[in-house]
């Protein structure tokens, strides 16, 4: 699994890094290690939308450019395996054409199930709490040296993803991981204070926040709780804080949720859903739509009306918990 894929960086000159059109911390975290490690070659950070600010306490955030890198020899896609989310890369002029002619990696910790790619790619993929962790043992099975600066971009990201190793797919590997990072000179202590300072809120994100779980509502006995948040909301305010995640955690601790859903929905008819549970189904709910994620994480993106999406929403949420609970 690992030969090939350190076959075809060794063969390229110029590596292009990818994150698809939603990056958080583990995309950004792996794309930033996978610069760092690739010291012998010419790299360029590439995403086809901003980094939001919430995620600009890692540093080198702003080496990320918008403009595709056509120049480069070798494609490495990040944290995606869902033609779904390089939508906005594959409509930039050439770009598909690119990704066709040109040999691509793809990095994931989601599943070979959930590998939805229409271009020929190679797949390094394995059950993991983040993709940084799979960066982290092809370094080691590569003999890359593994820098400071490296080390902390990968713990950056695997804390992201497992919400500070605290979710429940978290294993005793995880933390071996995070010793070996430690031990390379990345600290949990100075990752989260420079995470804290950038989760500040300005009092009008305290008071939207105020508005949204004023607007939470709960079906199915109370398990599900979902907000709505409308385009204006979003142009509004997702330049200041990601809206969806100014809730959730909130939304999913309500006493008797299994599980919280965020809907988005834009004026072209699109319509996203990010999930967050307290039982492992938020994967199984987001693929009904055709999206995916992990177990207690997940996502989804529809073309349909908002009041069609929540009825197919209630079925597949109640179908959910009654599979989860014959288990």
């Amino acid at each position: 699994m690992f030969t090939e894929a350190i076959q075809l960086i060794e063969q390229a000159k110029h590596v292009a890094i990818i994150q698809a059109e939603n990056p958080d911390g583990d995309s950004l975290g792996s794309a930033l290690a996978l610069d760092e490690l690739l010291t012998d070659k010419q790299t360029t950070l590439y995403c086809p939308v901003d980094i939001p600010k919430y995620l600009r306490y890692i540093a080198g955030w702003d080496r990320v450019i918008s403009d595709f890198p056509f120049k480069a020899d070798l494609a490495i896609i990040v944290d995606t395996s869902a033609d779904v989310l390089l939508s906005k890369v594959l409509q930039v002029a050439g770009a598909r054409h690119f990704l066709e002619s040109h040999p691509v990696l793809i990095i994931d910790h989601h599943t070979e199930s959930d590998n939805t790619i229409s271009f020929e790619h190679t797949f390094l993929s394995k059950p993991a709490i983040s993709s940084s962790e799979i960066i982290f043992q092809l370094a080691k099975q590569a003999n890359w040296q593994i820098s400071t600066l490296a080390a902390t971009h990968m713990l950056e990201a695997q804390l992201s993803d497992s919400l500070g190793l605290s979710i429940q797919t978290v294993t005793p590997e995880n933390y071996r991981i995070t010793a070996e990072l430690t031990e390379l000179g990345a600290h949990v202590a100075d990752i989260e204070s420079r995470r804290r300072e950038f989760m500040k809120k300005a009092p009008e994100i305290l008071e939207y926040k105020g508005q949204l779980l004023q607007r939470i509502e709960y079906f199915l006995d109370n398990r599900l709780a979902i907000v709505h948040i409308p385009f204006n909301e979003i142009e509004q305010y997702s330049d200041k804080y990601n809206p969806s995640v100014l809730v959730l955690d909130e939304l999913r601790l309500v006493e008797g949720v299994e599980l919280a859903v965020a809907i988005k929905t834009y004026p072209d008819g699109k319509l996203t859903g990010k999930l967050r549970s307290n039982i492992p189904i938020s994967e199984q709910v987001a693929g009904y739509f055709g999206g995916g994620g992990h177990k207690y994480a997940a996502g989804f993106r529809v073309y349909d009306a908002y009041d069609t999406v929540i009825k197919e929403l209630l079925d597949a949420s109640s179908k959910a918990l009654e599979a989860y609970e014959n288990i």
